[in-house]
């Protein structure tokens, strides 16, 4: 089950991506929109008003700060999180600025500027498409990280058995004071073996080896 928790950084970067790019947008669209006239009253650039501060700054930020926990986080409450307060930042995108006519605490965002077609695609990008597509995107988010994938559920088997494995072979290893080590001066130290072992003369003349035992058997006849 704890394995379960840890998931990879690439299963959020898509859509952690795209919150940090669509909290960017919300977040200074109101401050540079009015650049190319694409903008909501006052249409002057850089111009901070109240209503821009609640209803398209700060839960821009939300989103942003949402959306860098979805890429950054391999802790799955938290990439989860991250995503619910980004899919709540989109609702008050598109639900915000309606909100703000009929709440009289809450400053309003301003009126659009252009025509119909003009404000039309300003209400779009500034508020109701905006959070729509915000929430959309942390919805995915969300879908990804409370599914348990195939690999995620075999990490989390693993690393268990892993860890017993490790910790049967070290209790093996110290019942049986290791193959090769000693203890001298009270320090482990590693006590050579040597892999291999010449054959002695003798040796090779009682087996009768076709080389070395033929030619020692002559000399010793020579004698």
């Amino acid at each position: 089950m704890a394995g379960t928790l840890r998931i990879r950084r690439s299963r959020g970067a898509l859509s952690g991506s795209l919150l940090v790019l669509l909290g960017i947008w919300g977040a200074l669209i109101p401050f540079v929109g009015p650049y190319f006239s694409y903008a909501y009253t006052p249409d002057r650039v850089w111009t901070p008003t109240s209503g821009r501060m609640w209803l398209e700054v700060l839960p821009g930020v939300v989103t942003l700060a949402g959306g860098l926990v979805v890429v950054l986080s391999r802790f799955r409450p938290a990439a989860v999180m991250g995503a619910w307060v980004a899919a709540l930042a989109g609702a008050w995108f598109a639900v915000g600025h309606l909100v703000a006519r009929f709440w009289a605490g809450l400053p309003a965002a301003g009126t659009p500027v252009g025509g119909a077609a003009r404000s039309v695609l300003e209400q779009i990008g500034f508020f109701t498409g905006l959070g729509v597509v915000i929430t959309f995107v942390a919805a995915l988010a969300l879908g990804r990280f409370t599914m348990v994938a195939v690999d995620d559920a075999a990490a989390g088997r693993a690393a268990p058995s892993a860890a017993a494995s490790s910790a049967a072979s070290a209790a093996a290893e110290r019942a049986v004071g290791g193959p090769a080590r000693t203890r001298i001066g009270g320090t482990a130290r590693v006590k050579l073996i040597p892999a291999f072992r010449g054959r002695s003369r003798t040796a090779d003349v009682a087996e009768g080896d076709p080389v070395t035992g033929s030619a020692s058997a002559e000399e010793a006849s020579a004698r």
